[in-house]
């Protein structure tokens, strides 16, 4: 202990900035904040905050290979979903398994944000349910569950053979089932029973009643060496066990969802409620002044789309297409030119990178990332360039094939060696159907970069990651609308490209 209480007190190593990282929902954006800001006010340096990276299994992959030190998780997840017990495991049992792995649990917040399942209470009335073993009596109602939840191994499937459900759920973004539910689209969701929307939407949480989720204590996942690395920023964190009550958080998430409020001001605001003695009364001032917060509380549309945020996302995002589509074009257009003359061989070629365009760009990222062992724009790029190669290959190999015989024949004659026809001939006249594959890439690299925000690497897909976790359509409008003016800038460009190429050919 002593020797902790020395290590504490030595300055973190310098330019090794503390990495957290946080899932994409509501409370894990705010849980990050919190964090990030305690260690930032004890050691003056505020940590990397890699927000919204996705669900568990890549947040979990990214601290496992390093690309982030910690990030806010709970009990239940860690002992069911990440160790694949068959029960819950206290704090002590979950350390030794993890220490293998060079993880621990700490911190335990204070507060348990467990699952339940929910619905309209108009309708609980009608039909007389109040817990799951009455629900499972009502087939005909329709789940609308997180894919999240549907795939975890203390979600749905062992859910459903408890209690005997034969509903086939109908998979939905966290973010979305509210709405979805208050449209009637769907009868049944998944909540966290910290959700603020649970009381302003008036709906029945349904009881546990053969007891079968766990507890979900908010705790912090971390790496084994975060201590030593930065004692500061540990000590720091140390103070914030037990200093997050339910009421709390639920006050929180209703700032975020309800009025608006930037994660990273809900967060200072806690704090400083906090070192004032003051979260209890500010935390029951805002439930209630949230239980039905007007649409003014929110930022308007135009402020959130012309926000401070703007040109820092237009550069990633910009970088993340321009890169990609410019080695995915110095790889596919040699090996086109490379393979044509081999129809079996160009048939193999361009049938492997058709087969890349059918996988789902998020189980891309996942595998890139356990793959690379890293977060961020380095799979973001790697798998936007896997992508674009297709549209290039393919034009390429087409706008090849359309070169007259009669010129081939025509270099031939007068002396020049393949390589010296297909630079002098064939393709300067393929080249406006390779820019057409080009144009088709830098289309398709600008809507798929939207997905990199899921991985920590930027662009505009930050604001459709945040709107979806907040439910907020303006912001995903605000993440959406720049990515299409951007495409259409592309096309206009490309357009203008190929008048001068004509221009030049006339």
């Amino acid at each position: 202990m002593a020797s902790a209480s020395m290590a504490a007190l030595a300055a973190d190593a310098p330019n090794d900035l503390l990495r957290i990282g946080s899932k994409r929902f509501t409370e894990s954006y705010i849980l990050a904040q919190v964090l990030a800001q305690t260690v930032g006010a004890r050691t003056g340096t505020p940590p990397t905050v890699l927000q919204g990276l996705g669900n568990t299994a890549i947040v979990y992959e990214a601290l496992r290979s390093g690309s982030i030190d910690l990030y806010p998780e709970y009990a239940g997840t860690i002992s069911l979903e990440i160790l694949k017990s068959t029960a819950p495991m206290s704090m002590d049992a979950m350390n030794q398994a993890l220490a293998p792995l060079g993880l621990g649990v700490a911190i335990p917040l204070g507060f348990n944000d467990g699952y339940a399942l929910a619905m309209r209470d108009a309708d609980a009335q009608r039909l007389g349910i109040r817990s799951l073993s009455d629900l499972a009596q009502h087939p005909e109602l329709k789940l609308g569950l997180s894919n999240e939840f549907i795939g975890r191994a203390d979600g749905w499937k062992g859910l459903a053979q408890r209690y005997g459900f034969t509903q086939v759920p109908t998979g939905l973004d966290h973010g979305l089932a509210y709405t979805a539910l208050a449209q009637k689209q769907v009868d049944v969701i998944d909540i966290y029973t910290t959700d603020a929307k649970i009381a302003q939407l008036g709906l029945r949480v349904l009881q546990d009643n053969l007891h079968y989720f766990p507890r979900y204590d908010a705790v912090v996942l971390y790496r084994l060496d975060v201590p030593k690395r930065f004692p500061q920023a540990w000590a720091a964190l140390q103070t914030l066990a037990g200093s997050i009550d339910e009421n709390a958080m639920i006050a929180m998430n209703a700032r975020a969802e309800l009025q608006g409020v930037a994660f990273d001001v809900i967060a200072r605001d806690y704090l400083a409620g906090k070192a004032a003695g003051t979260v209890a009364a500010n935390a029951a001032t805002t439930k209630a002044a949230t239980g039905n917060a007007p649409d003014g509380a929110r930022r308007g549309f135009w402020a959130k789309l012309f926000g401070p945020d703007l040109a820092r996302l237009t550069v990633q995002h910009l970088a993340l297409v321009a890169i990609s589509v410019a080695v995915a074009a110095l790889l596919a257009i040699p090996l086109a030119v490379l393979v044509f003359p081999h129809p079996r061989l160009r048939a193999l070629v361009l049938g492997a990178t058709g087969l890349l365009q059918t996988v789902p760009s998020l189980a891309m990222l996942a595998a890139l990332i356990s793959l690379m062992g890293v977060i961020g724009v380095v799979p973001a790029l790697l798998a936007l360039m896997l992508y674009a190669l297709l549209p290039i290959m393919r034009n390429t190999t087409t706008g090849l094939g359309e070169v007259p015989q009669g010129l081939r024949l025509a270099g031939q004659a007068l002396g020049m060696t393949a390589r010296q026809r297909m630079r002098y001939i064939e393709l300067p006249l393929a080249l406006p159907t390779i820019l057409a594959g080009v144009r088709t890439a830098t289309s398709i690299a600008i809507g798929t970069a939207t997905i990199a925000a899921f991985i920590g690497a930027g662009g505009y897909g930050e604001r459709i990651v945040t709107g979806l976790a907040l439910n907020d359509d303006q912001l995903l409008l605000a993440g959406a609308l720049p990515a299409t003016v951007l495409a259409l800038l592309s096309e206009a460009l490309f357009e203008v490209i190929e008048r001068v190429i004509r221009g030049r050919r006339a």
